[in-house]
C-alpha cells in the first residue's frame, strides 16, 4: 500500500504570479499526486510519517515537486541564495522543525539550522519532460516584487513545448504572452478559451464551404492562436480539466482534414474547382491518418518518447511536418494570389510527402532498435547550458533563467 506524504507550506509571501501566491499554486501543483496529505497543523502528522515542508516564498518546477515527493530521505532542497525551499523529514521532528523556521521568519529562513544533508537541483535526477516534448533546466526561483515580470515569462515560456511547429514556435509566443495575461486578469478559464476554439473551428468549416476563403482564414487562424492560449492558461494558473483537455486534444485531431474537404467543396462554385475532388481528398485523408499512425506506431511499439524528439532531425521535421498550421500557411498562399485551388494541391501533396517521411523514419528507428535493443532521444544527452553552440540545443531548449538579465520569450 502506498505510503502518504503529509505536506505542510510555510511562508507568507502574498505576490502573485498569474494570479495566484505561492502557496496558492502548491496547492493546486499537489492535486495532480496522489498519496498526499496538506496539513496546516504539523501536530497532526503522524510520529513516523513522511513530511515535507515546502517554501511558499519560492516558485517551484513541477517536475523538482515530483523529484521531492518520490524521495525517501531527509534532505533539505536548498536554493542559490542559501534558502531551504523545501524540506523531507518526518512526523517525530515536524514541531521542531516548524518551531525552527518560525524563529527565522524575518530572515526569509536564511539562517535556519537544518541537521538534514542538504542538497541543491544538481542533487535530483531530472529528465527530459516528454509531455511538452522538450528539455529544460528545472528550477526554484525565488518569489519578490522586483523579479515578479521575469517569474512569469518563466512559467509562460517554461509552458511551451519545445519541439513544435513554426508559427507556434516563433509567431505566437508574444501575443499569446498578452493574451494569457488579459485572461487572467478577467478571470477567464481555459475552457472558456477552448469553447471560443470550437466554435471558431465549425465557423471557419462552414466559410470554407461556401466559399469564403478570406474571412474563413481569418477566422482558421484565430482558431489556431486560441488553441495555443488555451493550453499556456492552463499551465500558468495551474487549471486543468478532465473534460478540457479531452476537447482540446480532439479538437486537434478532427477539424484540420475537415477544413480542407470543406476548402474543396467550396471550390467546386469557382472557376478553380479542382477536377476529380474524391480521388484528390481521399489523397488527403490517406496522408492525414498515415501521418497519425506514423507517430502513434513509433511511440505505441518502439519507444515511450514521442517520435519527433527521438533525433534532431525529427525535431526539425517537426517545424513544418503536415499538421495544421504549416497547411494554413500553404491555403494562406494560395488566397493571396487568388488561385485558392494551389493552396489545397500544396496541402494534399504536403501531406504524402510528409507521410512518406514519417513511414521511413519508423523504419529506421524499428531497424535500430532491433539492432541496440532500444531507442533514446536525443534530449537525454544534452545539457541546455553547456550545449548552447549546437543549433538544436538552441532552438528547442532553453537556458537556464538568470534573475538578473531580462530574456525573451521563446
Amino acid at each position: 500500500m502506498p505510503i502518504s506524504t503529509y505536506i505542510h507550506i510555510f511562508g507568507d509571501n502574498q505576490i502573485t504570479i498569474w494570479g495566484l501566491t505561492g502557496r496558492e499554486r502548491l496547492q493546486r501543483m499537489l492535486k495532480a499526486h496522489e498519496q498526499v496529505t496538506l496539513v496546516d497543523d504539523v501536530e497532526k502528522i503522524p510520529m513516523h510519517a513522511n513530511a515535507l515542508f515546502l517554501n511558499a516564498n519560492f516558485l517551484f518546477d513541477a517536475r523538482v515537486l515530483s523529484a521531492l515527493l518520490g524521495l525517501d530521505k531527509r534532505i533539505a532542497l536548498y536554493s542559490e541564495e542559501g534558502c531551504p525551499a523545501a524540506i523531507r523529514t518526518d512526523g517525530n521532528q515536524a514541531s521542531r522543525l516548524l518551531k525552527n523556521l518560525n524563529n527565522n521568519k524575518s530572515q526569509n529562513y536564511k539562517f535556519v539550522l537544518l541537521t538534514m544533508p542538504r542538497i541543491d537541483l544538481n542533487d535530483l535526477k531530472i529528465d527530459f519532460q516528454q509531455n511538452l516534448k522538450k528539455k529544460d533546466p528545472p528550477y526554484i526561483l525565488s518569489i519578490s516584487e522586483e523579479n515578479r515580470s521575469l517569474l512569469e515569462k518563466e512559467l509562460f515560456s517554461g509552458s511551451y513545448k519545445g519541439v513544435t511547429d513554426l508559427v507556434t514556435k516563433w509567431i505566437w509566443p508574444l501575443p499569446a504572452y498578452w493574451t494569457t495575461h488579459f485572461c487572467v486578469r478577467r478571470g477567464w478559464q481555459p475552457n472558456h478559451v477552448t469553447y471560443l476554439s470550437i466554435v471558431l473551428a465549425i465557423l471557419t468549416g462552414l466559410a470554407f464551404w461556401a466559399g469564403f476563403f478570406g474571412i474563413g482564414l481569418l477566422m482558421g487562424w484565430l482558431m489556431t492562436f486560441l488553441d495555443t492560449v488555451d493550453g499556456k492558461l492552463a499551465r500558468v494558473t495551474v487549471t486543468s480539466s478532465r473534460i478540457g483537455d479531452v476537447l482540446d486534444h480532439g479538437l486537434d485531431i478532427v477539424h484540420p482534414p475537415l477544413w480542407y474537404l470543406a476548402w474543396g467543396a467550396g471550390l467546386a462554385g469557382t472557376q478553380t474547382a479542382i477536377p476529380g475532388l474524391e480521388i484528390f481528398m481521399a489523397l488527403m485523408f490517406l496522408g492525414y491518418i498515415g501521418g497519425r499512425l506514423c507517430e502513434g506506431t513509433f511511440q505505441l511499439w518502439l519507444a515511450p518518447f514521442d517520435m519527433f524528439i527521438w533525433q534532431k532531425l525529427d525535431s526539425f521535421n517537426r517545424l513544418i511536418t503536415a499538421r495544421r498550421n504549416p497547411n494554413l500557411l500553404f491555403l494562406s498562399y494560395g488566397w493571396w494570389v487568388d488561385r485558392p485551388d494551389i493552396g489545397l494541391y500544396l496541402v494534399v501533396f504536403w501531406h504524402l510527402i510528409s507521410t512518406v517521411f514519417l513511414a521511413w523514419r519508423v523504419l529506421i528507428a524499428w531497424r535500430t532498435k532491433n539492432a541496440e535493443g532500444t531507442l533514446k532521444s536525443w534530449l537525454q544527452d544534452v545539457d541546455p547550458t553547456r550545449d548552447r553552440e549546437i543549433l538544436a540545443v538552441r532552438i528547442f531548449t532553453r537556458a537556464p533563467i538568470d534573475l538578473r538579465k531580462p530574456f525573451p520569450l521563446s
